[in-house]
């Protein structure tokens, strides 16, 4: 299923029942008074998180949620019901925007967590609550409150910990096959990959990490260009970002560019995107050493690594052959680690 991972909703709350006015009459007591009972509040609106969903495809077909409204009071001092709340399950991930403020109201992260978004009206006063030495058979009462009523924007961010990012065909979803059971489409042409991948990464025994295949960015992908610009947000919530580079790039998809040329051309688009993707910690994987001999394919590497001045991690490896990939994910495993360690000290 294709990756969804923007829409717009509008969420109501339910109005508040308005207040009755009534008055007592039983035998026998001729001057009962006022009993009108207050209106029921109205239903709010939650967003809650549920990992069971990965897409918000659901909100192209339904994009308006309205709450209960509450129940009108009745005499003889009876409240109105009060409405039912609407829960609305997004996934987990979700960072949830007022359209007209643009401002952010809340972000999901964990599963079961409940966000609300639009509170119900309260319900309306009945007369009982307007009688007075002077006032003896008050005929007055309150209309129920209009529920609040937003145009919210949902934003998907997927939640792994290491990030893929390259150009189109530097093996990111060959790769995501070699270390998980991530299964996306390989082929020998570029923007292969489409929507964003997530495969878990299993080192040991409850061991494990969340690894996610972007979209190939390609030099202007911030400002729009290619495919990947829509799906820069999703590394904004990674810890790390492994940078897949061709050694040996063919013509054609924008990869006519030496591999120095195309980290340098990446690292731009994510310094436009969000100058904190540059702060990130990024490891440089070497991909495709099997089209070339062994030494050919370390001098390559190491000529590459040179160019850059590459100060960080980096690897070289076969994803199509798996050769390497392990060390890559033991090492990362290691250092998300010690990240977690870090956090608990």
């Amino acid at each position: 299923m294709k990756l969804v991972d923007e829409a717009e909703i509008t969420v109501i709350a339910g109005n508040g029942g308005n207040g009755c006015v009534g008055f007592r009459r039983e035998k026998f007591i001729p001057f009962g008074g006022p009993d009108g009972g207050d209106g029921g509040d109205g239903g709010d609106v939650w967003l809650q998180a549920d990992e069971n969903l990965n897409t918000l495809v659901d909100f192209r077909h339904q994009r308006q949620f309205r709450a209960q409204r509450g129940e009108n009071g009745m005499g003889s001092q009876m409240y109105g019901k009060g409405g039912e709340d609407l829960v609305v399950t997004v996934p987990v991930g979700t960072v949830v925007t007022n359209v007209d403020t643009d401002e952010v109201i809340g972000d999901l992260t964990r599963h079961g967590q409940r966000l609300l978004v639009a509170r119900g009206g309260k319900g309306g006063l009945g007369n009982m609550h307007f009688k007075s030495s002077t006032n003896r058979a008050p005929r007055q009462s309150t209309p129920g409150e209009e529920g609040e009523q937003r145009l919210l924007k949902l934003e998907l961010k997927l939640l792994a910990d290491v990030g893929l990012l390259g150009f189109p065909n530097a093996g990111k979803s060959t790769f995501i096959r070699a270390v998980s059971a991530a299964t996306p489409k390989v082929a020998d042409y570029p923007f292969t990959t489409l929507y964003p991948n997530l495969g878990v990464v299993s080192t040991e025994a409850h061991r494990s990490f969340v690894i996610a295949d972007i979209p190939g960015l390609i030099e202007g992908a911030a400002d729009g260009a290619g495919l990947g610009a829509q799906f820069l947000r999703h590394l904004q919530r990674t810890r790390l970002l492994l940078h897949l580079v061709d050694i040996a790039p063919m013509d054609g998809g924008g990869a006519e560019a030496s591999p120095a040329e195309q980290v340098r051309a990446i690292e731009q688009e994510l310094g436009k995107h969000d100058p904190k993707l540059l702060g990130k910690p990024r490891w440089l994987v070497l991909n495709k050493a099997d089209l070339m001999f062994e030494d050919e394919a370390r001098g390559a590497a190491e000529a590459i690594v040179a160019e850059l001045g590459w100060e960080g991690p980096w690897y070289l490896v076969s994803a199509i052959a798996r050769e390497g990939t392990r060390q890559v994910v033991l090492d990362v495993q290691a250092f998300l680690d010690r990240l977690k360690e870090e956090a608990r000290e």
